[in-house]
């Protein structure tokens, strides 16, 4: 099979997408008819690849951003042995590390983790270890990403992404805890933790105490509970003890500079990812197999926002587009826009409700009212 018509790869074993009451209140037998949306969506997505002669792979958008990512990066921390700054210096050297951290993670890691960058399987697997040099684990968030979201989105019990571990919940099908009344006002400040998480606690927690079946029934390769232990290692040394024992500089300071990054990057990149699927007009189903065909499932738990705005698209990666995202997962997201706006067209003319909103504020407004309305009712 050619790239270009593998473009559309559903996620496995989810079914069609849309439960009868989420489906517009029309005769299945219309022009083209409802039933054909996912065929007739595909082949226009296929269309723009051949006919264009266009690779759904990096074009030259991607490539300077895979490089400037981490020429900051490294530049930021040659920079900091280089001139070995004051403390304020240090701190804000320290900050655009992190900052480069959190554009890596959502450009380049995410992108090489559905092997959309390139073709070559290895140039994928290369840049995916841009996971293990931010400190977490790409063998496990591939896991988690892949089977624990894609093939289950927002299915009670299965999709990773819903996990709030007693303190928030994030679907109707999660029973509910008098504390939660109030997660929307404190839910911001625990995404604030979500990569302290994954550092320290989530990885670890995964390989050896799995809350999830298909972790518990995987035997992971020796190779990777190598490079777990020697990847935090390697994370731990540069961003904590290399400053103190060869800058000299204060482990306080350190450490806090260490605990701000991890505020960023743990805020943005869970609000990046809450707002596409846990907003208060997303759909949560009972369970895969609810709906006959992935694409209406993908319509009904997906949303979009700031489609519009470049700014928002280079800096998050493309995942405002969302729903291409997990309708092309090997497509490289500088594509996205052209083809949002043909997944918006077609959806139109279907009757397929397309859920978006207008910039990122909306969005999070959204995802806060879901938190309220979740932690309220039963």
């Amino acid at each position: 099979m050619s790239e270009t018509e593998a473009v559309i790869t559903l996620t496995p074993d989810i079914g069609d997408l849309v439960p009868s009451e989420a489906l517009p209140q029309q005769s299945v037998d219309g022009p083209a008819g409802v039933s054909s949306f996912p065929k007739v969506l595909r082949r226009r997505l296929d269309k723009f690849f051949a006919d264009g002669n266009i690779s759904p792979k990096a074009d030259r958008t991607m490539w300077v951003k895979i490089t400037a990512g981490l020429a900051v990066l490294a530049g930021s921390w040659i920079a900091l042995y280089a001139f070995e700054p004051d403390s304020w210096k240090f701190v804000a050297l320290y900050l655009l590390g992190g900052l480069a951290q959190t554009f890596l993670l959502l450009n380049i890691a995410h992108d090489s983790n559905h092997n959309a960058i390139s073709s070559v399987p290895s140039v994928n697997k290369t840049l995916n270890y841009v996971f293990d040099v931010c400190g977490i684990n790409s063998y496990m968030w591939r896991i988690l990403h892949h089977r624990g979201h894609h093939s289950c989105v927002n299915v009670h019990g299965e999709d990773d992404a819903l996990t709030g571990r007693g303190i928030l919940r994030f679907t109707p099908h999660e029973p509910r805890k008098p504390l939660q009344r109030f997660q929307h006002i404190y839910g911001l400040f625990l995404y604030a933790l979500f990569s302290l998480d994954y550092v320290f606690v989530r990885d670890f927690e995964c390989f050896f105490f799995p809350s999830h079946d298909y972790l518990s029934r995987t035997r992971h390769p020796v190779r990777e509970y190598a490079i777990l232990f020697a990847g935090k290692a390697f994370y731990l040394t540069y961003m904590l003890i290399l400053p103190v024992v060869v800058l000299g500089k204060s482990p306080l300071l350190v450490a806090a500079a260490f605990v701000l990054v991890h505020l960023i990057v743990g805020s943005t990149v869970s609000l990046v990812f809450q707002t596409t699927h846990t907003v208060d007009s997303t759909y949560f189903p009972s369970d895969r197999g609810e709906f006959d065909n992935g694409v209406y499932h993908i319509f009904a738990t997906t949303a979009d926002y700031a489609t519009t705005n470049p700014v928002v698209s280079w800096l998050v990666g493309g995942l405002n587009h969302h729903i291409v995202h997990h309708l092309c997962p090997f497509v490289c997201h500088t594509h996205y826009a052209p083809l949002t706006r043909i997944v918006k067209e077609t959806a139109e003319e279907f009757g397929i409700p397309y859920r978006q909103h207008s910039t990122m504020t909306r969005a999070i407004w959204h995802h806060l009212i879901l938190l309220k309305q979740l932690g309220n009712e039963n």
